[in-house]
């Protein structure tokens, strides 16, 4: 006689991606790189905030990546207190606007067409992004269509693209910084690029392969009239530096399972 034995698989602990112990992922959750590194490093702070006795040790761990309002607050604190950044020097100030003179340009437009991949509840984002990724040199090895030859952009856009533009071949015609989402922006405006953009664009609704068909060049208004926003820019870039920082001496001191801080260009903390 013989007894049929089964067992359950569960994912080990020492596996589950972790700082310290505290989980940052919800079983059967699966994030994009990018989201597991923000978790990991808004829970760095928030641990960061107990150790400076700004935050209660018994506060919640995050759900979902959410923290509770008292660790918002104390991560606030916590920056306020442990970032220091001087005020940029107006010839500083003047530097920067005269290396960036097309960020501050008004008016400024493209015309784009684009492949959308978008983001859906349950859809599997690994794997989304290496159909971008294949879509986005497919199309940068294509050769550019010529008069009655097929185009490639606009063909793989209406077969592929999440966006009701794949019926008209991507097409979203002329853009200004005001018709699109602020991350896609940032991805149009102040570059001279024309073609299809060598890199994935990310934005709130997924992952976009772009192309810029033609440019109108913006007005650059003077530096006296912008100062104020070339130096909200320069704190912001000193900011993101020191927040850096401040990230890799909590992440060189903490156990880490699981995820790759090293590999984000910038903090991610939102």
């Amino acid at each position: 006689m013989t007894t049929a034995m089964t067992t359950t698989m569960t994912t080990p602990l020492d596996l589950v991606p972790s700082i310290n112990g505290v989980a940052l992922v919800q079983p059967g959750e699966q994030l994009a790189a990018d989201e597991l590194r923000q978790r990991a490093c808004t829970e760095l702070l928030r641990q960061a905030a107990m150790q400076a006795g700004l935050l209660a040790g018994d506060d919640p761990a995050p759900e979902a990546g959410a923290t509770s309002e008292a660790a918002s607050s104390a991560i606030e604190a916590l920056l306020d207190s442990a970032l220091q950044m001087p005020e940029p020097s107006d010839e500083a100030c003047r530097r920067h606007h005269a290396a960036n003179l097309a960020r501050y340009s008004v008016g400024e437009k493209a015309l784009v067409r684009h492949v959308l991949f978008a983001v859906t509840p349950g859809v599997d984002v690994n794997e989304l992004r290496k159909r971008a990724e294949a879509c986005l040199l497919d199309v940068r090895c294509a050769t550019p269509a010529a008069d009655g030859a097929v185009d490639r952009f606009a063909e793989v856009a209406a077969s592929t693209s999440n966006c009701p533009s794949g019926a008209d071949g991507g097409e979203l015609g002329w853009l200004g910084s005001d018709d699109c989402a602020p991350e896609f922006g940032r991805e149009l405006f102040g570059h001279l690029e024309i073609g299809v953009l060598p890199r994935l664009v990310h934005s709130r609704f997924g992952l976009h392969v772009v192309e810029v068909r033609a440019r109108e060049a913006g007005v650059v208004p003077s530096y006296e009239s912008v100062r104020s926003a070339v130096a909200q820019s320069m704190r912001q870039q000193s900011f993101a530096t020191a927040l850096r920082q401040y990230l890799q001496l909590l992440a060189g001191q903490a156990r880490l399972v699981g995820v790759d801080l090293d590999a984000a260009d910038s903090p991610l903390v939102q």
